[in-house]
């Protein structure tokens, strides 16, 4: 299996939660695999919903990812 290195982008809680804007990950072989090194680093993130952006394209799948990609992890934003 290919391994890839993902840059993961953490917005509004998500990123209060993990207390950094992003995060390198290696070694990844799936965005099923990204999500759960994902929650091993931040448990709580399983308590929010939020949307998922591959390379600033809003995606409601589960994205193909290919080495170098980087992936936003975005909680829904409140209208004003």
């Amino acid at each position: 299996t290919h391994k890839m290195e993902i840059k993961v982008f953490f917005f509004g809680i998500l990123g209060d939660i993990a207390k950094t804007g992003f995060k390198h990950y290696r070694n990844i072989t799936s965005f099923h695999d990204l999500e759960h090194r994902i929650e091993d680093d931040y448990p709580e993130f399983v308590h929010y919903t939020y949307r998922i952006a591959v390379n600033n394209e809003i995606t409601d799948e589960k994205p193909d990812l290919k080495d170098g990609d980087q992936v936003a992890l975005m909680p829904p934003f409140s209208g004003g």
